[in-house]
């Protein structure tokens, strides 16, 4: 049994331009789907109409009843008084109703032993325990850490975060709620390497259904089973991962102008037939023209079909200027500090022409500040930074500004960049904007969009040192491949700093991981440098698991014969005051205080018993 179908959906904002047009399909228990399509297609619209939070005009949606949904869209409004910590305990509210109703019951049975009382309290016990009352504290520190959110942020208001902030610790609060399905729209954004590695493991793991909206292309090829692409408001559906995606899309595409080439082909071939016919039919075999008009008709239901379209590609390339030399940076005994805080020491390190170099880490390791440096934009305390006289470098940073907000893109182009309008206009176009959105002001553009056209600007350039800061943040997937086509015949040297997998190893030949204050310096593809991270970790947790059982190998005590013998004359105590506690427990078998108290006092000796028994394993070495 499906546990969401979506029939027919049709949902418009303006009359007579539906963004959902029919759209329909279904997911059963327990699968991970992947929702695709360009900004603006109705995938926000569709997690929305699924949580009821807005209405449809026609079809029908059915979800499986009593199944619980949990959407990460919007932040929601908390009190102005709550800490990060009130945010995620709120998603255990019923888990902590249920403790204190199981509170109230404990006082009242002090007074009254009735077996109603008994049954709530044991019905209770029984769900808290089922559904991980007993570990809510343990859940909520397991998912803040694997989302990077420190001990201190957790006591800060929840207002005062900044929006990734805000989105992460949301992310949290979905994650720890009892939900059947989850509806993740853009999970990963605002989230670093390790913290997306540690979401996707969760999600793999997750025992209900999942439907997420990602621009990430390797997060949703780890973690989705199947595809569903809106497409001019309708459902196409690709039963793999976004590579699988990609290929059977491709495929489909070439299918369907295979066969449009082929009715036109059909078309022109009736056409002439049909005309032929009617002159035949007027030279006097009449009978010809029904067989014409047969002809006609066919050509009208050919006629229906449309030229399957595919995005248009990037077309404008960079300006490169050829390198001639060895060293296009060094780095010598680079640090750099804000505050008591020290990002990174030391660093030493030399780019030569021609590497890609990704550089990755968690946020606040200090990526942007090493690119800073590298701009001059900021001072090294120690060391310090040669680039080669024949380098020419240009910069994309992670927040993009330019000269004048109040210049339209078309002007910023004319004016920053330096070029001819003619080919300012076709610079433009290649990266997105068309008709009147080169006439829109800069100050009004998306993060995305100010990304874009920073980027064309500096593809007219002289350059032969690309530095790129985040250039797939904001971005769709079409864009993001725009900016790929673009990179992709560049062929001098280039440095990033990206959370996109995909597009790092898709240019990576080099990495660098910064953590700790030190550069991991890999020289290989992303793939071979998780596989090379895996052995390490492989390794060190070998080398540990062989320290610890060095250390367990302790020397000969002194005088363990005696010790041996009071351990085991302890463990006899306590073993008959437990028999005399269960005897006990049998006598007062209808007497619900009396066994709380020997329930106590029996799980306490327990404790002290086990403690022994590893002494005594100890003793024998």
């Amino acid at each position: 049994m499906a546990e969401i179908t979506v029939s027919g959906l049709v949902k418009s904002f303006e009359i007579g331009n539906n963004i959902l047009n029919g759209l329909s399909f279904t997911v059963n228990p327990g699968e991970r789907v992947g929702i695709l399509g360009p900004n603006g297609c109705g995938k926000t619209t569709l997690f929305r109409i699924l949580t009821g939070a807005l209405d449809y005009d026609e079809g029908q949606i059915s979800i499986t009843p009593g199944r619980r949904i949990g959407l990460i869209s919007q932040i929601p409004v908390f009190p102005a008084d709550w800490t990060v910590e009130d945010v995620l305990c709120s998603a255990q509210a019923r888990l902590t109703d249920m403790s204190r109703r199981m509170e109230e019951l404990t006082e009242l049975m002090e007074h009254d032993s009735s077996p109603a009382l008994l049954r709530e309290y044991d019905k209770l016990s029984d769900d808290y325990r089922r559904l991980g009352g007993y570990s809510m504290e343990i859940d909520r520190n397991r998912v803040a850490n694997g989302l990077q959110i420190p001990s201190a942020q957790r006591e800060q208001l929840f207002s005062s975060l900044s929006g990734g902030e805000k989105t992460r610790v949301n992310l949290g609060r979905l994650i720890l709620e009892d939900t059947d399905i989850l509806l993740l729209d853009e999970p990963t954004n605002h989230l670093d390497l390790r913290a997306t590695e540690w979401l996707e493991d969760y999600i793999l793991h997750f025992k209900g259904t999942v439907l997420t909206i990602s621009h990430d292309r390797w997060f949703l090829d780890r973690v989705v089973q199947r595809c569903i692409e809106i497409s001019d408001g309708k459902a196409e559906l690709y039963s793999g991962n976004y590579s699988f995606y990609v290929q059977e899309r491709q495929r489909r595409f070439e299918e369907k102008l295979k066969q449009y080439e082929k009715d036109q082909a059909k078309i022109e071939q009736l056409t002439r037939a049909a005309e032929q016919m009617h002159l035949w039919a007027f030279m006097g075999a009449d009978k010809l023209h029904k067989r014409a008009f047969a002809m006609e008709k066919r050509i009208e239901k050919l006629q229906t079909s449309e030229k399957p379209k595919t995005q248009r590609k990037l077309s404008v390339k960079f300006k490169e200027r050829e390198f001639n030399g060895d060293e296009v940076l060094v780095i010598e005994g680079l640090k750099k500090s804000y505050g008591e805080k020290t990002l990174f020491s030391d660093l030493s390190l030399t780019v030569t022409g021609g590497e890609r170099i990704a550089l990755i880490g968690d946020n606040g390791t200090g990526k942007t500040s090493l690119l800073k440096l590298i701009m001059d934009e900021e001072t090294p305390e120690e060391g310090w930074l040669y680039r080669g006289p024949a380098v020419r470098t240009a910069y994309l940073p992670q927040i993009v500004e330019f000269s004048l907000d109040s210049r339209s893109a078309l002007d910023t182009m004319l004016y920053d960049a330096r070029c001819q309008p003619q080919e300012a206009r076709d610079r433009l176009a290649a990266f997105g904007f068309r008709g009147e959105d080169v006439f829109t002001p800069v100050g009004a553009l998306s993060g995305g969009e100010r990304s874009r056209l920073k980027l064309c600007m500096l593809m007219g350039g002289d350059v032969n040192f690309l530095i790129l800061d985040e250039p797939t943040n904001h971005l769709d997937i079409a864009s993001r491949e725009w900016m790929e086509d673009a990179l992709s015949d560049y062929e001098q040297t280039l440095l990033f700093v990206s959370h996109d997998r995909y597009f790092i190893e898709k240019f990576a030949t080099r990495i660098w991981a910064l953590a700790d204050g030190r550069i991991t310096d890999y020289r290989g593809g992303y793939r071979d440098f998780c596989a090379w991270r895996e052995r390490q970790s492989a390794l060190q947790q070998t080398e540990k698991a062989v320290q610890k059982k060095e250390e367990k190998k302790k020397p000969h005590v002194p005088n363990a014969e005696k010790q041996i013998a009071k351990t085991e004359r302890e463990i006899a105590r306590l073993e008959e005051k437990i028999a005399a506690l269960d005897a006990e427990a049998e006598t007062y078998a209808a007497d619900y205080q009396k066994l709380l108290e020997i329930g106590e006092t029996r799980d306490a000796l327990d404790a002290e018993l086990m403690a022994l028994y590893e002494k005594w394993e100890e003793l024998h070495g």
